[in-house]
């Protein structure tokens, strides 16, 4: 699996973006990565992409951001005398079954903690360049925000959380859904430092690019889009500024410490 990409321009064959998924309400793009990657379809039977195809290149983009992923987490892991045990990556079309259940496409990109595996439609960075969001890192960044929920699971923290849900009312359940979130973004942003400081992966103009993602997924942001009013009550992943603030948190600080949006949220 190759390793080292970088996310300017020169991409080459990898620039093509037809990886991942929305549809539906936009307001649960980012909702709950490196290992095999295997493709499904509504009948879970679909070959996979043939060469060339641009969901084959698609594919390969993909699984080079997975592949950098699991170098930096394992590294990280290690740091902490831990073992990172990588997520695996199902691409899939229309809809798939997991151990969550049964999604389709409108669902967004997600990961399931029981069968530890991200879901990833095959249509997704197209409807992320239409929030403003194009380029190679912008896409980075949502692949990044999704291994941080693995990332979260294997720290125990998922589980803490549902439990706490499970116990709050509505408004308590989001708003801890909402630091869970900004916390996966901060460790994307973990993951960017890192991976720049050891294989030079970030070339001038990709931070940008991955803060106007983080942006361009703000529940406020989705919500205007909507045609509806902002509710911050009714948040799940947080507003633009603060998915943004987070997200260059963990790419400044490139510290895990930095990331506790629990803690930082009761004072």
């Amino acid at each position: 699996m190759p390793r080292g990409v970088k996310f300017g321009g020169g991409f080459g064959l990898l620039a093509v973006v037809a990886i991942l998924i929305m549809g539906g309400d936009p307001s649960q793009i980012l909702r709950l990565l490196s290992g095999d990657a295997s493709v499904s379809s509504r009948t879970q039977t679909r070959p996979a992409p043939r060469a060339g195809s641009p969901t084959d290149e698609g594919a390969q983009f993909v699984s080079v951001v997975l592949a950098d992923t699991e170098d930096t987490w394992s590294a990280l892991f290690r740091s902490y005398g831990q073992r990172y045990r990588p997520a695996n990556l199902v691409l899939y079309m229309d809809y798939v079954q997991s151990a969550c259940g049964l999604s389709s496409a409108a669902t967004g990109p997600f990961y399931c903690p029981p069968d530890q595996k991200v879901y990833i439609d095959l249509g997704f960075f197209r409807q992320l360049r239409q929030f403003g969001a194009s380029g190679d890192f912008a896409q980075a960044y949502v692949i990044g925000h999704e291994i941080a929920h693995h990332v979260q699971n294997l720290f125990g923290t998922s589980d803490q959380v549902r439990r706490m849900q499970a116990r709050a009312s509505s408004a308590d359940a989001n708003a801890l859904s909402v630091l869970t979130e900004l916390q996966a973004d901060c460790f994307a942003g973990v993951w960017a430092h890192h991976a720049h400081k050891h294989r030079n992966i970030l070339e001038p103009g990709d931070a940008e690019e991955g803060l106007r993602a983080a942006a361009a997924v703000g529940d406020d942001r989705m919500q205007q889009m909507a045609g509806r009013s902002v509710q911050p009550e009714s948040f799940t992943h947080g507003s633009s500024q603060q998915r943004m603030h987070w997200f260059r948190t963990g790419l400044t600080s490139g510290k895990l410490e930095a990331c506790d949006t629990f803690a930082q949220a009761g004072r």
